[in-house]
């Protein structure tokens, strides 16, 4: 499953530029499917047949957060907008690589003392920072990158043994599940997996989906927040290593009780570990699917991921592996 993932990280699609990771992914699952269709907005949908027309859908966003440039200076420094939650922060010192000229640059930071790149770190925010290609004029940074040209970060995939670092974790470890799951399951419903465009801009492809397929019950698959380091977050007990989370709420959304139910049953019947997640932030696709149409029973299967949107995102790879285990007896038994 690691060279999965590391295939899948590696990868450059940032929101609203998902054709390359939908290209990999489709060609991973083609001898595994009795089907599939890209919708207008470019989201990819496979489906597998089973015993029973009752739907299920299982949906993983294939996006990654980045950035757009928006402005060059005369001497060739790049401006740049967020697309999606990045923050300024992870953002300094590191690389961007625009997938579409293969330009790499630095991030950094104004200040015209030291002072004043003190300040600029207290107070940091997107005004502050730029992008340096190497260009020496407005003229030849332009070329290179022109105005609305999509980045995203420039990280390494890594493999530490049980746990594996990359960018773009948030979520192709979830494509990577649903890959595997689709791949090893023989459904007893008719199984649909999701890989949805534009999750980091507001959720935007799973509705599209949902609304199309209108499935019985759908989980959403995603990365969730960690409690593990040192004074993590307070008021969640995440820990890499312990289990998929199964989501109770987040700052979007309320699991349906029906789905958190035959989730956890599922897994205690399988003897598969697991963790109980209230987030205090963020939300997933399950809450623009539970949304559609007459309303959607939906719910979020996590994998517990540390130092999310940076270049550098933690999984365990047990974590993902008993998230397919808990999903292909999801799919397969009847329920």
């Amino acid at each position: 499953m690691k060279e999965l993932i590391r295939k899948l990280t590696e990868i450059n699609s940032p929101s609203g530029r998902e054709s390359k990771i939908r290209e990999v992914i489709l060609d991973e699952l083609r001898n595994s499917i009795d089907g599939y269709e890209v919708d207008k907005l470019g989201n990819l949908i496979v489906w597998k047949n089973g015993k029973s027309d009752k739907k299920i859908l299982l949906d993983a966003h294939m996006d990654e957060i980045g950035v757009v440039s928006s402005f060059i200076d005369d001497k060739g420094f790049i401006r740049i907008e967020a697309i999606g939650g990045i923050s300024p922060y992870n953002l300094i010192g590191s690389r961007i690589t625009f997938p579409e000229s293969g330009i790499e640059g630095v991030v950094g930071i104004e200040g015209e003392t030291p002072q004043d790149v003190q300040k600029n770190l207290k107070e940091l925010n997107f005004d502050k920072i730029f992008v340096d290609i190497g260009a020496r004029s407005r003229e030849e940074a332009e070329k290179l990158v022109p105005l609305g040209t999509f980045g995203v970060y420039s990280a390494e995939f890594v493999d530490l043994g049980r746990r594996i670092v990359s960018k773009a974790m948030d979520d192709r470890i979830g494509c990577a599940v649903l890959i595997e799951t689709i791949k090893m399951s023989n459904p007893y419903y008719k199984l649909y997996g999701a890989f949805s465009v534009q999750e980091e801009m507001g959720l935007v492809g799973a509705s599209v989906v949902a609304f199309n397929i209108n499935p019985d019950f759908a989980v959403a698959l995603d990365v969730t927040a960690w409690s593990d380091t040192p004074k993590g977050y307070k008021r969640m007990s995440i820990e890499l290593g312990k289990g998929p989370a199964i989501k109770i709420k987040d700052n979007a959304s309320i699991s349906d009780r029906k789905v958190v139910e035959r989730l956890r049953n599922v897994a205690e019947k399988n003897g598969i570990p697991y963790q109980i997640e209230i987030l205090i932030f963020g939300g997933t696709d399950a809450a623009a699917i539970q949304r559609t149409s007459s309303g959607i029973p939906s719910g979020t299967l996590s994998i517990p991921c540390r130092y999310v949107h940076s270049p550098h995102e933690m999984i365990d790879i047990e974590d993902a592996e008993n998230a397919v285990r808990l999903l292909k007896a999801l799919v397969e038994e009847e329920g």
